[in-house]
């Protein structure tokens, strides 16, 4: 009997464990469409250097990577040298995984939550509207002015969204333009549909130069949260190649051998 209160127990639990999960999937895509991220980025080594820096300096100050290794960077192009000079603080090394200085109990406190760990959040954030990276590469570029915020910012992507805009300072602070349409449902009813983003005051970066940054930085988060998939994919189309050859060998082996019996 008390093995199987546990085993329901368990069950129940797993169960809440997927709502759970299931909800934070549904809370992410209650914003505004995802645009499609460039995926030709993951295999582009200049743009992986490039988000690695954008990371180092403006996602690591609160967003640890603890399942990342400074000397995994070599797997872009990165010497230890260029590591060392322009993505280390004075106390890192090499060998040491990318945490943070802040703790958990501290960053409660300051922000309502902990921020999340990013090794893995390019695929953790998958959803119907496409894959994490494509809600990543909105997500960043989605952010605007709104001062009944506490942080003074709200994203499209992620309606409430406690984190405040850190890349303000390359995009240029914006606000949300909406416009009132017919509501289809309700005849004399109108509703508030978001109509375009429009720039208050200039970036360091242009538009382009802004969308190209923001993509390099999405690039690093998915080749992050499996630094092995580009050797995966090529591995992968060389042991099609074989197999193709390997079955043209084998059906034509088989028609020699058997060509003589009826």
């Amino acid at each position: 009997m008390i093995k199987l209160k546990q085993i329901i127990g368990g069950a129940v639990a797993a169960l809440c464990m997927v709502g759970a999960l299931v909800g934070a999937a549904q809370a992410n895509e209650g914003g505004a469409p995802w645009d499609k991220f460039p995926t030709e980025r993951v295999t582009d080594v200049s743009a992986l250097q490039n988000g690695a820096k954008l990371f180092v300096n403006y996602c690591l100050n609160c967003h640890s990577a603890a399942y990342m290794r400074y000397n995994r960077l070599r797997d872009i192009g990165l010497s230890e040298a260029q590591i060392k000079a322009n993505l280390l603080f004075a106390t890192e090394k090499v060998g040491d995984t990318m945490k943070v200085a802040l703790d958990a109990k501290s960053a409660k406190e300051w922000f309502g939550a902990a921020p999340p760990d990013l090794s893995v959040i390019a695929r953790s954030r998958a959803g119907a509207q496409g894959s994490g990276a494509d809600y990543l590469y909105t997500y960043l570029r989605s952010y605007y002015r709104d001062e009944s915020k506490a942080t003074g910012w709200n994203n499209t992507a992620f309606p409430s969204v406690a984190m405040p805009h850190v890349l303000w300072e390359l995009q240029g602070p914006q606000k949300a333009v909406y416009e009132e349409v017919p509501d289809p449902h309700e005849h004399g009813k109108t509703e508030q549909h978001f109509k375009g983003f429009e720039p208050l005051a200039p970036g360091k970066l242009s538009t382009a130069e802004y969308n190209s940054a923001v993509a390099d930085l999405v690039a690093y988060l998915q080749w992050m949260g499996e630094p092995a998939q580009n050797q995966r994919v090529r591995l992968g189309v060389w042991v099609l190649i074989f197999l193709a050859v390997l079955t043209t060998l084998t059906w034509r082996l088989n028609a020699a051998y058997w060509k003589d019996v009826k």
